[in-house]
């Protein structure tokens, strides 16, 4: 039986520096066809300000994201309104095929974001931000701030930082 189509695409190739790992497509991501689509969502300004790209790109160039050793893809296939929608099954599920994905391209560092949906996908509830002890899939593992404007936590120039030492990770 083959996997059912994602309803928005990964942005991956092998030997990525960074791929990054959203928790799901929100429902305009999934309606546009790009990644971290939502207006006031601060991924592509954080990965702006990080160095990670020359200049602040847009969802629509979310496949440039390659040119730079990055990639993008999300636990859970399925969208939704807000992350808390999913089933915790729906999570180990997207755990399991992420851990596959990441075997088959091999990146440097796999980068979850969003703590929860990490704790929940691979059964580690009292994991923190940060690195982790395991890989996945072979890759470095981190667990970095979700960048959705609703999580009011962490504010830009922190993302930055943290998702700035992602590519230190994957260089040393």
């Amino acid at each position: 039986m083959t996997a059912p189509r994602k309803p928005l695409r990964d942005v991956v190739a092998p030997d990525l520096d960074v791929l990054f790992c959203g928790i799901n497509p929100s429902l305009l991501s999934a309606e546009v066809g790009h990644h971290f689509a939502r207006p006031g969502n601060r991924f592509w300004p954080a990965l702006h300000r990080a160095g990670l790209t020359p200049r602040l790109l847009t969802p629509a160039e979310d496949r440039e994201l390659l040119r730079y050793g990055l990639g993008v893809t999300n636990v859970v296939a399925r969208p939704t309104r807000t992350a808390a929608e999913l089933t915790r099954e729906e999570l180990r599920e997207g755990g399991e095929q992420l851990a596959a994905l990441v075997g088959r391209y091999r990146p440097r560092v796999l980068a979850v974001l969003g703590v929860t949906a990490w704790r929940v996908a691979f059964d580690r509830p009292k994991a923190q931000l940060g690195p982790q002890p395991e890989r996945v899939g072979g890759a470095l593992t981190r667990v970095a701030p979700n960048p959705s404007g609703l999580n009011a936590h962490h504010q830009l120039p922190d993302l930055a930082r943290l998702y700035g030492e992602l590519r230190e990770a994957a260089r040393s």
